[in-house]
């Protein structure tokens, strides 16, 4: 019984309190701190929370020998229904607050959420990241940074789970920053890559996701920024498209 009414919302104490005045019909406080083993003390404020709660009333008593002409006051437990009638005012309760929490959820998604990783942890961290994003990604990537932090090996064990999940890259690489020769345009890596034109230069990788952006800084700073928002990575896709139109093709991989 005592681990019942645990269950239903009342901690030991109160629990094993409750039952001593209920056992008793009639009872002093500290008649039922005695039956609950607990102090007088702790009597009072657990007759006080299950009074707060309708499980027990305090009512007027006429004197006793132990009291001389002096009423007093006893304890008595209420209908135990009183637990059915407090689920019920919490159903109402949580019935009007879940379509409030619900509307703030739904309000919390279409906010941006921004993360900062440090380190070179951080920056894998980041990158494997967007091995859960759906199908393609787009990447602008500065592939002797990228071989520096994480690392070749890092790079390798990516490339490897990306081909394993089938997820499509579309990358534009700038060849002041390329390792010549590696990771081309491949099917069989799921891989298309163009170079962006010779003017620019990219020291930082982007990874773009349909609303996710991950970029990460060269060793010299060690960082990644994972950026959360639809409308944010719409924007950096479609400053992709403008540069992938302006970028040519690699050759394809023997």
């Amino acid at each position: 019984m005592l681990e019942r009414l645990v269950e239903v919302g009342l901690d030991p104490r109160e629990a094993q309190f409750y039952l001593a005045v209920l056992d008793a019909g009639r009872t002093t406080i500290a008649d039922a701190a005695r039956s609950a083993r607990t102090s007088r003390t702790n009597g009072y404020d657990l007759a006080k929370r299950l009074r707060e709660r309708g499980l027990i009333s305090m009512v007027e008593s006429g004197p006793t020998s132990s009291t001389g002409n002096r009423s007093h006051g006893v304890l008595v437990a209420n209908d135990p229904a009183r637990f059915l009638d407090e689920w019920a005012e919490r159903r109402r309760q949580l019935e009007s607050l879940v379509p409030e929490l619900r509307a703030l959820h739904a309000s919390g998604r279409s906010r941006p959420r921004v993360r900062y990783l440090e380190g070179a942890s951080g920056i894998r961290s980041a990158l494997f990241e967007t091995l859960e994003w759906k199908s393609p990604i787009l990447g602008i990537l500065s592939m002797r940074d990228l071989l520096t932090v994480p690392g070749e090996e890092a790079m390798r064990q990516y490339i490897a789970a990306r081909r394993t999940r089938e997820l499509s890259l579309r990358v534009i690489r700038t060849r002041e920053h390329d390792v010549p020769g590696a990771w081309l345009t491949s099917s069989h890596d799921f891989r298309e890559v163009r170079f962006a034109p010779a003017r620019y230069a990219f020291t930082m990788t982007t990874v773009l996701g349909e609303s996710q952006v991950v970029t990460m800084s060269s060793a010299r700073e060690r960082f990644a920024m994972i950026i959360e928002s639809h409308e944010y990575a719409e924007l950096q896709r479609n400053l992709f498209e403008v540069l992938w139109t302006t970028s040519t093709p690699a050759r394809v991989a023997d």
